[in-house]
Formats: structure tokens, sequence, C-alpha cells
């Protein structure tokens, strides 16, 4: 069993080229096969119409779960579907073993609907904190990747997120209406007015590379799910910016926090959004 940081950092220095390949081959192999060709019985509907889930979801999951519990013996895997299955194995991720978090379709309406913007997600944490992510968009051919104290890079390249310009409003990716409760929408009412330009998110992985590519300014969500969150708020810090919950700390992929959050270019611009955010009624 992985028990010490140091040990992962030299797993991360040796290996990481490995949990690359493991998500190309997993989008190779389970993924890009059945974009834009899903058949009906290949879709199914998890919490409602909106949740969707296919055989990409569930068989790419299933890879990565394999896969990654072998390249570093002694860690588990947290991945939205088995979670789905089973609430319990969400827990793991406040343990003392090293655990993956795993989306292996984060943005599945969208692949559903043939658009490219969709990613898998993976982060490598331990004791609750992000130490390394991957945020692959096989359909665009994109890998964004990021490790702890060490920067982000999108296709090798690094990443900063930069500050916006003075004086033009934020853009603010938000939780989509089509996933938010009504009390939700008023927590990020705050949004429309003069200084922001907030739109509905697409995939979160993909609106968090956006920040850290300083494309756009924050994002602004309503819920914790970690296999949404951890990959990417990673790669926002390692390229220059930040996150922050209602209470001013930053948010936790463990849970309890106050939301709504958000996570920015800046600092500044962290506050600017969280001022005019509200928590839900």
């Amino acid at each position: 069993m992985i028990e010490e940081t140091e040990t992962i950092e030299e797993f991360l220095a040796d290996r990481s080229a490995d949990v690359e390949e493991a998500l190309r081959k997993a989008a190779a192999a389970e993924i890009m096969p059945r974009f834009r060709r899903l058949a009906e019985h290949e879709i199914d509907q998890k919490s409602g119409p909106h949740d969707l889930v296919t055989d990409a979801d569930r068989l790419a999951e299933r890879y990565l779960t394999d896969t990654l519990a072998a390249l570093l013996p002694g860690s588990l895997v947290v991945g939205e579907e088995a979670v789905h299955a089973d609430p319990g194995v969400y827990g793991a991720i406040g343990g003392d073993v090293p655990v993956w978090i795993v989306d292996p379709v984060d943005g599945t309406r969208q692949f559903v609907h043939g658009d490219p913007g969709f990613c898998t997600l993976i982060a490598l944490t331990l004791r609750g904190a992000v130490l390394a992510s991957w945020t692959y968009a096989p359909a665009l051919d994109r890998l964004a990747t990021a490790v702890r104290g060490r920067g982000a890079r999108l296709d090798g390249e690094p990443l900063r997120a930069g500050a916006p310009e003075p004086g033009r409003a934020l853009q603010v990716a938000t939780s989509h209406p089509d996933y938010t409760t009504d009390a939700q929408k008023r927590a990020l009412h705050g949004l429309w007015t003069d200084g922001f330009a907030p739109r509905p998110c697409g995939s979160a992985g993909l609106e968090y590379l956006a920040v850290a590519r300083g494309e756009s300014d924050a994002t602004a969500f309503t819920w914790e799910a970690a296999w949404d969150h951890a990959a990417g708020l990673l790669l926002v810090e390692e390229a220059g910016g930040t996150h922050l919950t209602l209470t001013g700390e930053p948010f936790r992929i463990t849970g309890g926090n106050a939301l709504p959050f958000t996570a920015a270019r800046d600092a500044a611009t962290a506050r600017r959004v969280t001022g005019v955010l509200t928590p839900p009624e």
C-alpha cells in the first residue's frame, strides 16, 4: 500500500505517461467508437431525462478502474458510475489510501448529441487532496495535465490563467438550468447584473480548462460531485487561478462545502463572483 505523498510523487514522475496511455486507450476502445454512433439501447436515464448514461460511460469506467488500480497497487478507484450503483463508494475519497477519481464521459449529454465538447477526467488524490489530474477531450484530441506544485499543461505547453481585462464583463459558466433546482437558480441570480456575462456550462471539465487557459473568467457551480470538479480545480490552481466557496474557503472534494462556489482566473475574480452569490434558501 502506498502511504507517503513522496512515494506518489515518485510514481507521478515515473508513470504519468502510463496514465495518459490508459486514458487514450479507454477513449479509443470504448468512447470514440460510439461517438455519433450510439444505438438507442446504449443510452439510459439515471435520475431523469437530462441525467444520461451510456455504454461508453460504463465501459470506459470499467477499463480505467482496472488499469489505474493495477498501475498504483493499493489504490482505490471512485468512479461516477460506481457511486451511482453504490453511494458508499464515495467515502473512500477522504481515506488514507490513494484514490483515483474518474468521470469516464464528462458531458454525457454533449456526447449523446454528437457534440465534441466532452472529456474524460481523472484525478489522483490522497486524504482529500488532489495531487494530479488529467483532462482528455478525445474528439478534440486535447490533453490537459496538472501536478500539484509543478504547474499545468495543455498538450505539453504550460497553461497560465492570467487575469481578466479590466472593465470587461466577467465571462462566467454556471450550473446548467436543466440540472438546478429553483433554489439553486436563485442562489446564482446575482450574476445576472452589470459586470457579469453568465452562461450555462457544458462539460464541467472543459469549463475548468477554459478558465485555466484564460478563455473564460470563472465558473459558478451548485453541486459537489468530486468526479466533476477534482481534476479541473487542480488544473485551475496550477495555472495560477483559485477557487472559493461562499465562506471564503477553498472547495473540498470530500464535501460539506458552502455552495455555490467558484473557480476563477485569479483571487480578485473569485471574490467578485462569490460576492454576488447567495446560499440556496
